[in-house]
């Protein structure tokens, strides 16, 4: 028989084990936390970043229900990449989610044991960030858009709009030589095959962006081809507006700038890439090991064309690229 000083110590041990017990509980099933980085502002990808919390669902991930993530947004200055990297690893968050080649390059570079899904436009065995596409080997993996690799198409697709362009001027982020070197080369090479004369033509800030454009109303371009660059995504609505103030035939490496104005595009289907990577990191955070999983490649692309554009610059759409437009915007 238990005496009543007893009964009473062994009520108080039940209650704080009880009291304990959840707080036990509670601490082991704490967020996972995702650290994103990109070297954009916030609201340059914000619609993006929908995808990517679409894909983390897809898992079972919600964010602010059972995973939080961390942004850190360079608002276009890459110096600032490497530092924000750093933060990351400095927190230790679960996994570190990339968009762009230099970004995912940055992040490799400070951390060798956190786990990294990146978004990028090359080739990530030639860019060095793992050892091949079916397994990558080291702590990074992630999925490759292949828009740097669609250069030449592009260029095809805006002379078909423009078949008496003879000089196609070309922008190109010399502070970002990861991209910028092999566009160069695809485009001048696609040119030269197609008898067009490409001018190279330097930019990086809003002000370089006006003053090419005011050298365009000297030296007028046939057509005008941006390179595939955060810094350009950045920057549509000034790329947009001042081609079309400048009646210059432009094409452009995302939907996004179609849907505000600009002529043509072709490229992986953005929102889709960005699923994908949410549903990488989603893997990722269940016990995936980035090693063992492959590289996934883009295979949704899609042609954009905006009459209205280029009924505005007097163009006539041919039927042939009506047909082959996955999306025709009147």
């Amino acid at each position: 028989m238990i005496g009543r000083r007893a009964f009473i110590t062994l009520l108080g041990g039940a209650a704080t084990s009880y009291v304990l017990w959840p707080r036990a509980a509670h601490a082991q099933q704490r967020m996972p936390v995702i650290g994103f980085l990109d070297a954009r502002p916030a609201d340059v990808v914000a619609e993006r970043l929908r995808a990517f919390r679409h894909g983390l669902k897809d898992n079972g991930y919600v964010e602010g229900e059972n995973v939080e993530i961390i942004y850190r947004f360079a608002e276009n200055q890459v110096d600032r990449v490497p530092g924000l990297a750093a933060d990351l690893v400095r927190r230790q968050v679960a996994v570190i989610a990339t968009a762009g080649d230099d970004v995912a390059l940055a992040a490799k570079a400070a951390t060798t044991t956190i786990p990294i899904s990146f978004i990028v436009s090359q080739d990530p065995v030639k860019l060095g960030l793992v050892a091949s596409l079916a397994r990558p080997g080291g702590n990074l993996t992630g999925i490759n858009f292949l828009t740097g690799e669609l250069a030449a198409k592009r260029l095809e697709l805006l002379i078909a709009l423009v078949p008496a362009a003879r000089r196609v001027a070309v922008f190109v982020n010399p502070d970002n030589a990861v991209i910028t070197n092999p566009t160069v080369r695809d485009v001048e090479t696609a040119a030269g095959a197609m008898g067009l004369q490409a001018q190279i033509i330097n930019v990086n800030t809003r002000q370089q962006i006006d003053a090419a454009f005011a050298m365009f109303a000297r030296e007028r371009p046939d057509a005008l081809f941006i390179g595939t660059d955060v810094f350009f995504t950045s920057r549509r609505v000034q790329l947009v507006n001042l081609a079309m103030r400048h009646g210059i035939p432009s094409t452009f490496p995302n939907r996004e700038s179609i849907e505000i104005g600009g002529l043509i595009s072709y490229g992986p289907n953005t929102a889709d890439t960005w699923r994908q990577s949410g549903a990488h990191v989603g893997r990722i955070l269940k016990g995936a090991k980035p090693a063992e999983m492959p590289v996934v490649q883009s295979i949704k692309f899609e042609l954009v064309i905006n009459v209205q554009s280029a009924t505005t610059l007097g163009i006539t759409v041919p039927q042939s690229l009506l047909v082959a437009a996955d999306e025709v915007i009147e």
